[in-house]
């Protein structure tokens, strides 16, 4: 099962950049063709034909999880400092 495909909840999987023989960029946009697969193919999705998106897509949501597991941790390490901070001063200002 993967989370609810709204464009701007994932802003990372929208547009994936991979290069082209040609120094080009092909866009691929994921979520759409994910969601157009499924549309095009209502039976087929039960036998893979959309699984290659999938695949792509699980990718790309483990990718955008892991910048923000990131993000999260460094916040909660400033938060951290700043706690210890305030308890070391309000311990000097009682002693």
């Amino acid at each position: 099962m993967h989370p609810p495909l709204t464009i701007h909840r994932h802003p990372m999987c929208v547009e994936v950049f991979r290069p082209n023989k040609v120094i080009e960029f092909i866009v691929e946009q994921i979520i759409e063709e994910f969601q157009k697969c499924h549309l095009d193919h209502p039976i087929g999705k039960f036998f893979g034909d959309c699984t290659e998106l999938k695949v792509k897509l699980d990718r790309c949501f483990r990718a955008e999880k892991a910048v923000k597991r990131k993000a999260n941790f460094e916040q909660s390490k400033k938060m951290r400092e700043r706690l210890q901070a305030l308890r070391k001063e309000t311990t000097e200002a009682e002693a």
